[in-house]
């Protein structure tokens, strides 16, 4: 087993485990750390705790030391810095005439290294432009590509569900989401209906999908070939979560379909959810 305290660097970022060197930290203290890209400060989400060695990526980083006021006071002006160098960079970007979008900047406690994310369309050679940085702010520069999920976890928002945004609350990393979850969920592949503020689909998709997999299992598909107790028919609509199913029947007098249980039926053949050339082709950027 072997001792490890939880820390995060920013709201809705990944937990990392860290080697707290028999310091005693409680949740909500902050810590001073080694990192791969410097010396940071984080916020203790989980204090001291005994795990197996097996479920670690050795070697763990050692805690420095519990943060000071002295520390939260370099904190607090680094975030200040912050601001004052996207207006830097921003100037500077329009001097070079470079085709890209500042979303952030981001100090290492230290001050040692000074990171900037943006996004933009396709590669950009910002290679006088981190010069011009590094002159004017005389520390380590670095400009970092992003994607419109990581701007939208860097940003925030609402969701259409008038919460905020998954990815910049909880959600350490994203998950791979799919057009084929949106149809077998039975959403309408209306980009609009079922995209998130990034523009991609929504993170949320993925919450559900594992109960949509359990009852698809059992659940006759909308084309499926069914027994039911006035006969073979087709089924031409499916209720999943509440388990009914509307069946054709093959001797049909008013071609009207019947509703059934989908305990009371009895699948012949089944059909497969599939996903169209045209609709993926429509939607296919959703799920960049």
């Amino acid at each position: 087993m072997v001792e490890i305290i939880g820390i995060k660097f920013k709201n809705g970022g990944k937990v990392y485990f860290f080697n707290p060197n028999g310091i005693e930290f409680a949740q909500g203290e902050k810590a001073i750390v080694e990192t791969a890209r410097g010396v940071e400060i984080g916020l203790v989400c989980l204090e001291n705790k005994l795990i197996p060695e097996e479920e670690l990526v050795s070697p763990l980083k050692d805690v420095l030391r519990k943060a000071t006021k002295e520390d939260e006071k370099i904190e607090q002006e680094n975030i200040q810095k912050e601001k004052d160098a996207i207006e830097t960079c921003l100037n500077l970007v329009k001097q070079h005439n470079l085709d890209m979008h500042l979303i952030n900047a981001e100090y290492t406690f230290d001050r040692n290294k000074l990171l900037f994310y943006f996004t933009a369309d396709g590669r950009v050679d910002f290679r006088d432009l981190v010069k011009s940085l590094a002159s004017a702010f005389k520390t380590r520069i670095e400009l970092r590509q992003i994607g419109v999920r990581d701007e939208a976890k860097l940003i925030g928002g609402l969701g259409i569900c008038g919460r905020p945004l998954c990815c910049a609350t909880f959600l350490g990393d994203f998950e791979p989401v799919s057009i084929k979850m949106a149809k077998e969920q039975s959403l309408s592949l209306n980009p609009s209906k079922i995209s998130g503020t990034c523009g991609r689909l929504m993170c949320c998709l993925k919450y559900e999908q594992e109960a949509y997999e359990h009852l698809l299992k059992k659940t006759p598909k909308v084309d499926a070939i069914v027994k039911t107790v006035d006969g073979k028919g087709v089924v031409v609509e499916a209720n999943i979560l509440r388990g009914i199913i509307k069946v054709k029947l093959d001797k049909s007098s008013d071609g009207i379909p019947k509703q059934y249980n989908v305990d009371d039926v009895a699948i012949i053949k089944d059909a497969v959810i599939k996903v169209s050339k045209e609709e993926l082709a429509q939607l296919k950027d959703l799920e960049k």
